[in-house]
């Protein structure tokens, strides 16, 4: 296996030291960091609100389903303050029915209502959530190569599972819960004020110092859910590396399932604590606020017994238990408010990592004006390229001029680091060059549209990659419209059709995580079947046969050499043997063209392609 392709492992106790030492470095600058939050907080509001916009007819049903349970929902109380002050004193029978019946048929509209307001609330937060998710996917389809050699795998995934997963309560059912309670609220503090305001007055003393309480708990959860999805994040990134069929077979090979078991486990501890923290945070103080206000009845009857034995204004028995089941319908929605604002400010670090993924800028882009070519010829040009991966980088390619015609061939060899895989990268801008151009049929293929270079430029590397489909799912994802026969021709010139055919489920066969079903040359052979159902008149073949074994090697050159035929082809080689028919080799050192000619004229010269002849010549296994 090629160094570059094996997967990242559970860092080492130095390592561990070192994300230590930054973990704590980075927690000096928290609050500076919380400060900056707080600031874009409105900007970041105003795009969660955003993202809602397109549903605002449904989210204006919703409203209106709220306004008539909160209404019908406050009419209560009055019907019972008229059934205990009128209808029971005065024996008047037929209005007792009436208001009984009044009080039934209220609680069946706010149950209707309430489903209602639930269907559309729901539907609507899954719609943004499935926005979001396509939005960040798509996202991370448009970038470069570059970002995911230094992105994680798992780390990938978690923003797209765990984070917009973690905001399914937030946008399924806090927003209408924070609208049903606001308008809860408001309607019954004005039927409260409605009964008795001097009451009202001592009930909503306390308040303000509640709406504190609760922001402070806000912002504490907001900071620990930040570090809990972070920590997701790498748990998630060390399951995807170590449980792939790759990371099984090296842990057990190396005698490493236990120390990575090991940890695994501190990994998952450390999340427990934060999920522990996250969940305790405040729970107390929150806890306090539910004991004053369950506790309020008891102080209204106190308060309202009391001033009418020193005399103050005389209250009803009709008014008193309508004002405190008001009063304790004023509780749930209180209380869900405060619980709300708290699971929001919460839901803020979830929406900022998401926000993050749909802010990276993207360094490929298609250009407006875009050139669309049809009938494509193949030839590639590379016209003083240089290539570095950053202004403070040292150049990996410098000085490049090469030209291959169509249907001509170009060989590049030379030492690691010497800059060829990145050479071949810059042909379908996989990178953009920092520096000079590469034109495809004279044509900048920055300024190409991308389904051009798509159709124009195949690509054949050293590390295979199949999906967990059939063998047909496969190749047809060169072609989805490819039919059987199609896919029969380019098997057989792949040189695999008759092993596929020999199979019990023939091309329906599954091919396994990462095609680890079949054997190494098997998966090279349906990567060649697949880009000749593509038939791009380019092909770059990234060392596509230098981690095979001889024997296996020359069949897929075989199939190579007929994928090869009458295509414009550059052949990034690390055994020679597979490149002495080439039209031109050129030899990188240090991301410079240190050599170029053919086999035999390089030979004659004794120079650097000679010395590596003779070192494959060495290397080369004796039959």
């Amino acid at each position: 296996m090629h160094p570059d392709n094996e997967p990242t492992w559970t860092p080492s106790v130095a390592e561990n030291a070192a994300e230590n030492a930054a973990e704590n470095a980075a927690e000096k600058d928290a609050g500076k960091a919380a400060e900056d939050a707080e600031q874009q907080q409105p900007r970041q509001v105003r795009r969660i609100l955003k993202l809602f916009r397109p549903y605002r007819g449904r989210l204006a049903v919703v409203g209106l389903l709220v306004g008539a349970s909160s209404l019908v929902g406050v009419a209560t109380p009055f019907l019972l303050k008229a059934i205990l002050d009128v209808a029971i004193p005065e024996g008047r029978t037929g209005l007792l029915s009436l208001l009984a019946l009044g009080m039934i048929l209220s609680a069946v509209l706010t149950s209707v209502f309430g489903v209602l307001q639930t269907l559309i609330s729901t539907t609507v937060g899954q719609r943004v959530m499935h926005d979001l998710r396509t939005a960040v996917y798509g996202r991370l389809q448009r970038m470069s190569l570059a970002f995911f050699t230094r992105t994680r795998t798992g780390e990938v995934q978690s923003r797209i599972a765990n984070d917009i997963g973690g905001m399914q309560a937030t946008v399924t059912s806090t927003a209408t819960s924070l609208v049903s309670n606001l308008t809860s609220v408001v309607a019954t503090i004005v039927a409260m004020l409605a009964l008795d305001w001097r009451l009202t007055v001592v009930s909503l003393l306390l308040l303000p110092a509640f709406v504190w309480i609760s922001r402070r708990v806000g912002r504490e959860r907001k900071k620990i859910t930040t570090q809990r999805q972070k920590q997701m994040a790498a748990m998630a990134a060390t399951v995807t590396e170590s449980l792939s069929v790759s990371g099984i077979l090296l842990g057990r090979t190396m005698g490493r399932s236990d120390s990575l078991t090991k940890a695994f486990s501190d990994e998952s501890e450390r999340l427990v604590d934060l999920e522990v923290r996250s969940n305790m945070a405040g729970r107390w103080r929150m806890s306090v606020i539910g004991i004053v206000m369950a506790a309020m009845p008891a102080f209204i009857y106190w308060t309202a017994g009391l001033a009418l034995q020193l005399g103050g204004p005389q209250v009803s028995i009709g008014t008193l238990v309508a004002f405190v089941s008001l009063q304790q319908g004023l509780f749930r929605p209180a209380v869900s408010l405060l619980s709300t604002g708290v699971q929001i400010q919460a839901s803020l670090a979830l929406f900022q990592r998401i926000f993050e993924y749909l802010d990276l800028p993207i360094d490929i882009t298609e250009r407006e004006d875009a050139v669309h070519l049809d009938g494509i010829k193949g030839e590639v040009r590379f016209e003083n390229v240089e290539f570095r991966y950053d202004d403070k980088s040292a150049p990996i390619l410098d000085g490049i001029d090469l030209t291959v015609p169509a249907g001509g061939s170009l060989a590049v060899v030379g030492p690691t680091g010497a800059g060829k895989s990145t050479l071949g990268h810059l042909v379908p801008r996989l990178y953009d060059v920092t520096g000079g151009r590469v034109t495809l049929d004279g044509v900048d293929v920055r300024d190409l549209d991308f389904d051009t270079l798509a159709r124009a430029v195949g690509v054949v590397s050293q590390e295979t990659y199949l999906f967990h489909a059939s063998v047909a799912d496969n190749l047809r994802f060169a072609k989805p419209d490819a039919t059987d026969e199609e896919l029969h021709a380019a098997a057989k010139a792949a040189q695999i059709h008759d092993h596929i055919a020999s199979l019990p489920d023939g091309y329906d066969t599954v091919v396994g995580e990462r095609g680890h079903r079949f054997s190494g040359g098997e998966k090279q052979r349906l990567a060649i079947a697949r880009t000749i159902l593509r038939d791009p008149p380019v092909l770059i073949l990234d060392e596509a046969t230098s981690a095979l074994d001889t024997r296996t090697e020359r069949a897929v050159q075989d199939a190579i050499d007929a994928l090869s035929a009458n295509r414009t082809t550059l052949t990034i080689a690390h055994r020679l043997s597979t490149i002495r028919g080439a039209d031109q080799i050129v030899v990188l050192d240090a991301g410079s063209a240190a050599e170029r000619g053919t086999h035999e004229e390089l030979l004659e010269r004794e120079g650097r392609y000679a010395a590596l002849v003779r070192r494959d010549a060495q290397l080369e296994p004796t039959v």
